[in-house]
């Protein structure tokens, strides 16, 4: 397990156990009733403020990450969205439904101009979100997401530990499940229409 991934599990108490049914049965989501999500104001990569009111009725698949990130960030969103993609091809109604979200735990150099070429690299319709240090932090407590600077002394140059998670939420802001992005982009497509509907 993703070290990054703890705390987010530590905070999300006991989990309840799927049942035996299938989607179309009373099987209970992995996160159901887990205290994370909550209301925000960030901004978009084309500058203009967003809130979680403007998603109200979309699921959402929300990664914190950051564009200077040297690996994993890169790679899970490629499978988030090439597993949306399959996702979108095999169920496009249900699709429209969903929304894929990058928000940044880097608002210092993750300007709105920086996600915007970003995000655009992963294809639409991902966007990113960026905010202040204080609307970062408000956020990523609200959805119990680890972050923090990593510097080497003496260097101008840093790295962000972050949690390694992708977190998918209905269309009322209720957490769902963490889709397997470190898995294939199969596995998240599989994921998106067991629970998506």
């Amino acid at each position: 397990m993703n070290k990054y991934i703890i705390p987010l599990l530590a905070g999300l108490g006991a989990l309840c156990a799927c049942s035996p049914q299938g989607a179309g049965g009373s099987e209970e989501a992995p996160l159901a009733g887990a205290r994370i999500g909550g209301p925000f104001t960030l901004v978009d990569q084309d500058g203009r403020t967003v809130t979680d009111k403007d998603f109200t009725g979309k699921w959402r698949a929300i990664y914190f990450g950051y564009s200077y990130c040297p690996d994993v960030c890169p790679v899970d969103l490629q499978r988030l969205m090439q597993g949306y993609r399959q996702f979108a091809r095999d169920h496009p109604a249900e699709a429209a439904k969903l929304q894929p979200i990058f928000i940044s735990v880097d608002p210092a150099r993750d300007t709105p101009p920086v996600l915007k070429q970003y995000v655009t690299a992963f294809g639409a319709p991902l966007i990113g979100l960026t905010g202040t240090e204080q609307q970062i932090a408000a956020m990523a407590k609200a959805y119990g997401v680890y972050y923090a600077k990593r510097q080497e002394p003496g260097s101008s140059d840093y790295l962000m530990d972050h949690l390694r998670a992708t977190m998918l939420f209905d269309g009322d802001g209720k957490p769902i499940v963490l889709l397997k992005t470190d898995e294939s982009a199969d596995t998240v497509a599989k994921e998106l229409a067991h629970w998506v509907k």
